[in-house]
């Protein structure tokens, strides 16, 4: 179906045009007559189908013909000058939460340009970003807002934002926000929005704790779903390299470089391993970025925009990155450690074959992984071929005493762990009691002192 045959304002889709929509994506047919007729929403869509903009465009084109109406109107009560104020952009009416940064300003930059030539005004706010800048902005008004949960909270609580009038309300990625802990959050800034309003809940997956949060908050929803729940895009080629833990480095820097592959997204499991990773791959000769959550917003932009341009070959990142990066023709994902849950597999394969392209994901895995590669296999439903790749074989014998020894490994750290622990909590106690000791025979002299002086 072409973008001209759903009736956007003329202004709305002269900006869509120029973004390079001709033909509307499968989600984006679905959801926005459903959006259009004010029902809440339940959406379960891959990263990379246009859901931003499914939900996007019906939201700006009521909000400008709002804004329109209001502003053409030349006589009105009191009661209709306030809302005049609103729809003007003095009072948000669509509020869009994501789960991370990255993605909150790729919606933000997504809506900016679609909004381009209507009266609308857009903005974003985040952890990371200086109150200062993002209190100017809300206190000059805006019309739509997409904000971080965590950040939201913080500006509700100094009051430089008001939610009371809110008719849009957007849950990007709910199933990710749902991941890192935002349920709370969410329902203390839901209290905050007064006005009727209708709710639309995007998801990469179906899981319980989702259909949980949408049976609390929508009301009488449409459910869509895309494609298969819980699955990866079928033009996305996927792998598995069966490879010690020891050399799954140099095997990563062999694929990279025998293929020639210049733009590769890797996944670590943990910041510290990312960080040794990319070291590593310098080395190797191979030019790497960092995108993790102890980096600060300006460093993980400037990496972002590295690895774009094509200025390093390889952006390694942990889960903060899984969501949210829009990195048009990403061709390869490698998963240099795969995910604890196996929903996120799927949001880290979605950062390639996006908007029907083709991609690559690789997966290196170690016996110490296989756990996690029969969930994701449940999961999606697919049962994956363990390629050896030459001069990496290892037998099963050897990986089942790698194994072994990684177990007792972990256990003997545990130990040690707990050991240390105990340790530092009876030196402390010990501390304690003498700096007690010392108080009390302080206490002491400094009385028998005055004592004496009485005396």
């Amino acid at each position: 179906m072409s973008v001209d045959a759903i009736g956007l304002s003329a202004d709305l889709l002269k900006a869509v045009k120029e973004c390079g929509y001709k033909n509307l994506t499968p989600i984006q047919q679905e959801a926005i007559p459903v959006i259009r007729q004010g029902t809440d929403l339940l959406a379960s869509a891959q990263t990379g189908t246009g859901k931003t903009a499914a939900f996007s465009l019906p939201i700006l084109d009521a909000i400008a013909k709002a804004n329109h109406a209001a502003n053409s109107s030349t006589s009105s009560t009191d009661e209709e000058s306030e809302n005049v104020k609103s729809a003007s952009g003095q009072a948000i009416r669509a509020l869009i939460l994501t789960p991370t940064r990255e993605l909150a300003n790729q919606v933000s930059d997504n809506i900016k340009q679609f909004s381009q030539y209507l009266p609308v005004k857009c903005g974003v706010v985040y952890g990371g970003g200086k109150m200062v800048s993002q209190t100017k902005m809300l206190k000059q008004g805006l019309d739509v807002l997409v904000a971080t949960p965590g950040r939201l909270l913080e500006h509700l609580a100094l009051h430089n934002v008001d939610l009371s009038q809110v008719k849009f309300l957007v849950l990007d990625e709910a199933d990710r926000m749902l991941d890192m802990g935002f349920l709370n959050d969410i329902e203390k800034l839901l209290l905050a929005v007064k006005h009727k309003h209708q709710t639309l809940m995007f998801s990469a997956t179906f899981s319980d704790r989702v259909k949980s949060l949408a049976n609390q908050l929508l009301k009488s929803p449409k459910t869509i779903s895309v494609s298969k729940e819980n699955t990866t895009s079928g033009k996305i080629k996927q792998a598995v390299y069966w490879v010690t833990e020891e050399r799954k480095r140099e095997l990563l820097s062999e694929i990279i470089g025998v293929n020639n592959w210049k733009q590769v997204l890797v996944f670590a499991g943990t910041k510290e391993s990312a960080n040794t990773l990319a070291q590593e791959l310098k080395l190797d000769g191979i030019k790497a970025a960092l995108c993790h959550g102890d980096k600060t917003q300006g460093a993980r932009n400037k990496a972002l925009e590295q690895f774009t341009e094509g200025k390093v070959r390889v952006l390694v990142a942990t889960d903060v990155a899984a969501r949210g990066l829009d990195i048009p023709d990403l061709a390869y994902v490698v998963n240099f450690h795969l995910p604890f849950l196996p929903e996120d597999y799927v949001h880290r394969v979605g950062r390639t074959g996006r908007a029907g392209k083709s991609g690559t994901a690789i997966s290196l895995v170690s016996p110490k992984d296989e756990r996690f590669l029969e969930n994701i296999e449940q999961l999606i439903e697919r049962k994956f071929e363990r390629i050896i790749a030459p001069g990496y074989e290892f037998n099963r014998l050897e990986a089942s005493e790698y194994q072994e020894a990684a177990v007792k490994r972990d256990s003997k750290n545990r130990y040690r762990a707990t050991q240390e622990k105990n340790q530092n909590l009876a030196k402390k106690d010990v501390k304690t009691k003498a700096v007690g000791k010392n108080k009390t025979a302080r206490t002491s002299t400094k009385y028998n002192s005055k004592i004496q002086k009485k005396r």
